[in-house]
Formats: structure tokens, C-alpha cells, sequence
């Protein structure tokens, strides 16, 4: 969702003068320091959302277990708050230039605001059936099968915003597609009672990946061509999804877990490991904007690629949930270069553009 927010959030370069030309290393240091680090952030973040969501729901507890759609509101909310706080960073901590902008971009602009309400929509239920994914699938093929968001993102900025890929991009969408292939390819030595006990759920999970993949290529193409077409900042727009986001799932919650709601609250089946994913999953997308503002696509793609390394490794040792196969890893190799050469691609298509 941040994706679309790099024109937005690029800052003007100040006018150097003599005093500062001397001291011109010390910027660049900083800015290489803060593209590792908001790199380092991004795997820990990605890594960290999928095998603790994937824990809470399989954790054996006594009492009832936390609703999926409330934890999805709860990120909302969070969400709300901290682009809030972003704006009146931005507004210098003035309450008054605060309310003024919020007033004007959001109450005084009706159809703008309206315009969110389809992502937004789109982004609620694409939490919710991530909550479906890893409660059915280990992280590691959650993590690898997610990737296909890659093609539906790519597919759908050629239809909407009319971009063009190039050879290496369109190859590396192949053989992200024969990768993911590879790690659904079913296991021979699996036992009949395991098969019997997991089949189900596992169509389930990828299903449930499947249609997150294809909403989240198409609200995410949809809000930057929406972020394109106005000059407002990438928080406000967080805002206002956020505001139609709190919306939708409070819709979700009363209406498919309105019964449950009544009997426990809310707020049933909440503790630190709840409030964790909460909070990694509302501030994912920050971090993503910060990863667009310092880095670039390819070491997105090295982080990617990290985070589904590790994934693996913790799945396997940790939550003993997951048991690799060569086939598994044979997909898993191809769909890390996948990201690697779709990365590549545009980067060498921004580096001849920018020697016009």
C-alpha cells in the first residue's frame, strides 16, 4: 500500500552552500545507514508478522481464541493513530495547522475521500484472509506463495496505469509462476492420517493466499494511481483508508462474528502475543515507506528473499510445523530469483532513464 507513496514522500535536496559542501560525506553516510536499517526493519517486521501471527493461531490455550476480524480493526486503529501523529509532525506540532489540514483534505474533499472507500474495502479483506492463510498453512509456504502478488501487481499496472515490462520482467514473472508451482507440488511421503487431517485445510490457506494475492495487486495499483493524480501526502491518504478500513471491519466483526462478540467481547482471547501481531501488522506498511524512500528494488528484493530464508529456518526448528522437501526447496530458489530479476529489471530501467 506504501508502495505508491514514492513520489510523496521524496524530500527536496536543500541548496548546499560553502560551509555544508566541506561536510557533503556525513549525508551520504547518514542516508546509506538509514537504507540498511530500514532494510534490516523490514525483514524483521515481515519475518516477525507471519511466524507470530502463524503461533497465535495455533496456539493451544484454555478460553476462547482472538477473532481474526477484531485484531484486523485493532490494526486499523493503530494504523489511524500513527499516521495521525505523522501529520502533526509534519504540521510542525501545531494543533491548529493539524486540524486545519485534516478539515480540508479529508472533510472538505467528500469525492476524493470516497475514492478510498474501494481499496480500503479491499485491504480489509485482504488482512482478514491472511488471518485464513497462516491459520492453515505453515510460514514458510505462506511466505513463498505470497510472492505471487508480485504477478498480480504487475499485471495490473500494465491493464490500469498502462506500464510496460521488460524481457527480464516478464521472465522473472515465469519462473516466479513455475516457482510457487513447485512448492504447492504435493509431498509423496506424507501419511495418510496427516494427509487426512491437512488436505482440507490446506486448499483452504491457499485459496485464502490466492484471492489476498489478487486484492492486494489490485487496490495496491488502484491507491498509487489514486496517489498519482493528487498532490496530498501518503499519510492523509493512510488516513482516510484507514477511516473506511475501521468501517468495513467493524462491519466484518458484527456480521460474522456478532454471535461470539455478544458471548466474550471484543477483546476476547487478547494478550501480548495478540497486541504483537497487531502492532506489526499496523505499522507494516510505514515500514515499507521507509524501505521505498532509502532503498531501492533490488535490496527490497534481498529482504524479501531474507525474510523468507528465515521463515523457513523457524518454521522448521522452532514451530516444527513445516517439513522441507527438495522440491520445496527447488521452488523456494526459484522464486527468490524471481524477485531478484524483476528487481533488477527496473532498477536498470531507472538508472537509463536518469542518464537521459
Amino acid at each position: 500500500m506504501a508502495n505508491a507513496g514514492l513520489s510523496l514522500l521524496a524530500t527536496a535536496p536543500k541548496p548546499l552552500d560553502a560551509r555544508s559542501s566541506v561536510s557533503m560525506s556525513s549525508p551520504a553516510m547518514s542516508s546509506s545507514q538509514l537504507k540498511y536499517v530500514s532494510l534490516g526493519v523490514l525483514v524483521v517486521q515481515t519475518t516477525s508478522l507471519v511466524l507470530t501471527m502463524r503461533y497465535s493461531r495455533t496456539l493451544q490455550e484454555e478460553g476462547p481464541r482472538y477473532l481474526a476480524s477484531s485484531a484486523v480493526v485493532s490494526a486499523e486503529v493503530l494504523k489511524i493513530l500513527t499516521c495521525m501523529i505523522l501529520v502533526f509532525y509534519d504540521q510542525s506540532f501545531s494543533m491548529r495547522a493539524f486540524n486545519r489540514v485534516l478539515k480540508e483534505e479529508i472533510l472538505h474533499k467528500p469525492m476524493e475521500t470516497l475514492m478510498l472507500a474501494i481499496p480500503s474495502g479491499i485491504y480489509t479483506l485482504q488482512n482478514n484472509l491472511l488471518y485464513v492463510a497462516l491459520s492453515n498453512l505453515d510460514a514458510a509456504t505462506y511466505q513463498v506463495t505470497y510472492q505471487l502478488k508480485i504477478l498480480t501487481t504487475a499485471l495490473f499496472s500494465v491493464s490500469m496505469l498502462g506500464k510496460r515490462l521488460g524481457l527480464y520482467q516478464w521472465l522473472s514473472l515465469l519462473i516466479l509462476m513455475t516457482g510457487i508451482a513447485f512448492v504447492q507440488w504435493p509431498t509423496e511421503h506424507q501419511d495418510d492420517t496427516a494427509k487426512a487431517l491437512s488436505a482440507g485445510s490446506q486448499v483452504v490457506g491457499v485459496i485464502a493466499v490466492l484471492f489476498a494475492c489478487f486484492s492486494s495487486g489490485f487496490a495496491g495499483v488502484y491507491f498509487e494511481k489514486i496517489l498519482k493524480e493528487t498532490k496530498q501526502s501518503v499519510w492523509i491518504r493512510n488516513i482516510q483508508l484507514g477511516l473506511f478500513g475501521l468501517v468495513f471491519g467493524l462491519m466484518g466483526v458484527f456480521l460474522y462474528d456478532g454471535e461470539r462478540v455478544r458471548e466474550s467481547g471484543v477483546f476476547q482471547g487478547y494478550n501480548s502475543l495478540t497486541w504483537t501481531v497487531v502492532v506489526l501488522q499496523a505499522l507494516g506498511g510505514l515500514v515499507i515507506a521507509a524501505v521505498i524512500k532509502y532503498a531501492d528494488n533490488i535490496l527490497k528484493g534481498f529482504a524479501t528473499s531474507l525474510s523468507i530464508i528465515l521463515s523457513t529456518l523457524i518454521s522448521y526448528f522452532w514451530l516444527n510445523d513445516f517439513d522441507p522437501t527438495s522440491v520445496f526447496f527447488l521452488g523456494t530458489v526459484l522464486v527468490i530469483a524471481a524477485t531478484f530479476l524483476y528487481g533488477y529489471e527496473g532498477k536498470m530501467c531507472a538508472t537509463s532513464l536518469s542518464r537521459v
